[in-house]
């Protein structure tokens, strides 16, 4: 016994999703009456006039098909056109089932021949096509009158009349179901596309919001690394030649502020890449990290003063990461802008319901650029401002009457803030 050979690539093709499904086996002619609807209308049309015929050749009034008179030629032509009015029955279902009763009628009133084998179609068509169901009812009534006439039903009921009266309500009946049926599928069709829809715009705005949280830390991370890296690698330039000591001890600085930049870069950048058994993923920084960050910055820094009030222990992680990334920026911006020779004031406190941080600068040592403009230029302080507002906070950045800048935010800790 062959094994079966082994799936390629080419096998399933990109939009192999996309194709429809096939056809159950239980529904072979389905397919090519959906296909070709003209040419199945055309052969029904023809099945009836065929049928008509035959029946006409059997009942007393055969010698129509003779056509010896105008009479029989008028039974002939509303044969004719009853019958191929049906070539229109899915467009225009309740005038063609008008036509056909009308020829139905002349046939029945005045011409030598008695009904046509297209009422049977046009009660399927009526049922089944017409979006109306005032009109397709009042049509159906309409030939059930006919029909009982015809068969006498209401004068001499008989077991024939009585079938052909039902028969008709079964004909229009089942087209109406299978129009009921068909709305159904098309609106699970409908729903099924929606969601489709929804899901891949869901994905999207997903990957986008993942694409700007990676772009905002990555931001925080290299800003700040490279402005520490920055300052120390120029101090260590200008105090060389006096002091190595000194700018030995500058450059080791530079170095581990580059490895950590590295380590958080590596960090960010695993997420975009496919997830493997063995990534480990390190913690985010939060409140309890703030000392470490201070310690840096202190290195480069003239003065920083660190003030904290509160237990952090029950803020948020979605808060603290957010605060620790205010404050990073806060400082980075300083050290950028302001220069060495500044002194900063950060305060972090715990109040009721949420989480006050201010970090304040004097702004000496910003001599070269005018006061106002030394935080400008960047996306820091709307990357602060978006974090603050995904948590429903307030953030203020700007210049204060007595000098510097001063940043401050309020993040709420409480479940109803996120």
């Amino acid at each position: 016994m062959k094994s079966p050979p082994p799936k390629t690539q080419a096998s399933n093709p990109p939009d192999a999703d996309t194709e429809l499904p096939k056809l159950p086996v239980w529904q072979p002619l389905r397919g090519p009456f959906e296909r070709w609807p003209q040419l199945t209308d055309l052969l029904i049309a023809l099945l009836a006039f065929l049928l008509t015929l035959l029946m006409w050749s059997r009942q007393q009034a055969h010698d129509v098909l003779a056509l010896q008179s105008l009479w029989d030629i008028a039974a002939f032509q509303c044969a004719f056109v009853g019958c191929f009015a049906l070539l229109w029955r899915r467009t225009h279902p309740w005038q063609v089932h008008t036509v056909i009763l009308g020829a139905s009628l002349i046939l029945e009133l005045g011409l030598p021949a008695n009904g046509i084998v297209a009422l049977a179609f046009s009660l399927y068509s009526l049922g089944r096509y017409e979006p109306n169901a005032r009109i397709s009812l009042i049509a159906v009534f309409a030939t059930l009158v006919y029909v009982a006439l015809d068969m006498r039903v209401l004068i001499q009921p008989t077991a024939s009349g009585t079938v052909a009266v039902v028969l008709a309500w079964v004909l229009w009946h089942i087209g109406r179901r299978l129009r009921f049926r068909g709305e159904y599928l098309r609106l699970l069709e409908e729903r099924a596309e929606y969601l489709e829809r929804e899901r891949n715009a869901e994905s999207e705005r997903a990957v986008a919001a993942e694409r700007t949280r990676i772009a905002r830390e990555m931001h925080d991370v290299v800003a700040h690394q490279v402005s520490l890296m920055t300052v120390q690698a120029g101090a260590a330039r200008t105090i060389c030649r006096n002091n190595p000591v000194a700018a030995g001890e500058a450059m080791a600085a530079v170095e581990a502020a580059g490895r950590h930049a590295l380590s958080e870069m590596r960090h960010l950048l695993g997420v975009l890449r496919p997830a493997s058994d063995e990534a480990k993923l390190t913690p985010q920084p939060d409140l309890n990290d703030l000392p470490a960050l201070i310690e840096k910055v202190r290195q480069v820094l003239a003065r920083v003063d660190y003030e904290t009030h509160g237990d952090f222990a029950a803020v948020p992680a979605r808060v603290a990461l957010a605060a620790y990334r205010i404050i990073q920026e806060s400082l980075t911006n300083v050290i950028k802008h302001v220069g060495a020779e500044a002194s900063v004031i950060v305060n972090v406190h715990l109040e009721p319901g949420q989480l006050a941080i201010c970090v304040h600068d004097d702004g000496h040592g910003a001599a070269a650029q005018p006061m106002g403009e030394q935080h400008s230029g960047g996306h820091g302080i709307a990357g602060m401002r978006e974090r603050v507002e995904l948590l429903g906070g307030r953030l203020r950045a700007g210049v204060v009457d007595g000098g510097g800048f001063e940043v401050t935010a309020q993040l709420p800790t409480a479940d109803e803030g996120s």
